[in-house]
């Protein structure tokens, strides 16, 4: 698919903007070479499984219009980028601002949108490369951003360092939101009785009596990667991914030919857990490992069992990163249960552009007023983390030994 110029008869060696409606029309080497290979959500490989498998695509309201920057010939800067016909996948929720704006009498829809599909894991969604400068990037992209015929664009799960730099070179308002999530840390524990020491009495005999109690009723846990994730464990997985799904009465936003694609071409940075009860698989857990974090993303179970959902999602993954030196743990969103688990809260941002400035003002006294009560409840979970002496970069110690 030919690209599309965003800018004609550019200075030679100025940055110019165009546009692809596919990853297909990029190689992943060049797209990977300005994006880097640590993220492993922000990879060619994985942006365009979900548009081959047909789960991104105008269809399903994910109409790819992803953003090369080019300075002279070379490919210098990537922005993910959709028109999305609705707000599901995105988990940033913003159904409310839509209906104000709708009975308006506006139209909400399409809005423009760079994330990652189905993704709320915070991490960098801007690629750009190492000897050329964000702030030229973002200046470049900001016209053409505010000028894509949509009346708002919006940044989600952005790291904070491409929050700050968006803010300052965007070149109009940008409101931004909060909320929270829950991260595990690792400080230097060794090993996951290492980490169980950290913690008050009480918790870590609860822990050790929820790991007791799986291994009582035969459950056994595997964890592969690479070529041991084989057709059968993937579809086994898959089973249970679509039950979290349809006990809510949902149809899953992912098929199986997704994950087997991203098998197929990111089987090593794929970390599957797999719990087993005489010799039959009954949960799984899909992860993701980058460079410094692991990322838990999708789960399910065809039986019931007490504690299983936090062996299988949690408690594995904090041994998987101890065992291979990973310093953090990003398990999915939501979920205060987290909490006594040893993960804490953290902050996740996005960015919010509004070309109408009745209604961005609207929007900015609400982001005004939910940002107090997330900073609230961002220290009240501070409060109930289960260390004895908080670990470095968790926030506030909490005193909860018995």
């Amino acid at each position: 698919m030919a690209q599309q110029e965003e800018r004609q008869g550019a200075p030679q060696g100025a940055l110019r903007v165009a546009r692809i409606d596919s990853l297909a029309a990029l190689d992943a080497a060049s797209w990977n070479a300005v994006v880097g290979t640590g993220y492993p959500f922000l990879r060619h490989e994985f942006l365009a499984a979900l548009e081959a498998c047909g789960c991104a695509c105008a269809e399903t309201g994910w109409a790819p219009d992803h953003l090369l920057v080019y300075r002279g010939a070379r490919l210098v800067a990537v922005l993910p980028r959709y028109a999305k016909g609705h707000s599901r996948g995105e988990y940033v929720f913003d159904w409310a601002w839509a209906d104000a704006w709708e009975r308006a009498g506006g139209d909400y829809y399409p809005k423009s949108l760079s994330a990652i599909p189905f993704t709320p894991a915070s991490g960098p969604r801007l690629g750009v490369v190492a000897d050329e400068s964000r702030a030229a990037v973002i200046s470049a992209l900001g016209p053409v951003l505010r000028a894509s015929g949509m009346q708002s664009w919006h940044l989600l799960f952005a790291s904070d360092d491409e929050v700050a730099a968006w803010q300052a070179d965007f070149g109009a308002p940008l409101l931004e939101r909060c909320a929270v999530q829950f991260a595990w840390c690792d400080a230097s524990y060794g090993d996951f009785e290492g980490f169980l020491a950290d913690m008050s009495s009480r918790k870590r005999k609860e822990i050790r009596r929820e790991r007791r109690r799986l291994a009582e009723q035969g459950f056994v846990f595997e964890r592969l990667t690479g070529a041991a994730i084989d057709d059968a464990a993937l579809e086994q997985f898959y089973r249970c991914y679509c039950m979290t799904y349809l006990e809510r009465g949902q149809h899953p936003y992912l098929n199986l030919d997704f994950f087997t694609r991203l098998r197929d071409a990111l089987g090593d940075a794929m970390m599957l857990v797999r719990a087993s009860i005489d010799g039959r698989a009954v949960a799984a857990a899909l992860c993701f490992e980058g460079d410094d974090t692991l990322y838990g993303r999708y789960w399910g179970s065809e039986v019931a069992a007490d504690f299983l959902h936090f062996e299988t999602c949690y408690y594995q993954g904090i041994e998987h990163c101890l065992v291979r030196g990973l310093s953090c743990f990003d398990p999915g969103t939501q979920g205060e249960h987290k909490l006594t688990r040893g993960f804490a809260p953290v902050l996740s941002r996005s960015l919010h552009y509004l070309e109408h400035d009745g209604f961005r003002e609207a929007v900015a006294q609400f982001c005004r007023e939910e940002r107090a009560y997330v900073e609230r409840y961002l220290e009240q979970c501070r409060g109930r983390l289960p260390f004895r002496q908080t670990p470095a970069g968790h926030g506030a110690a909490a005193d909860n030994d018995d």
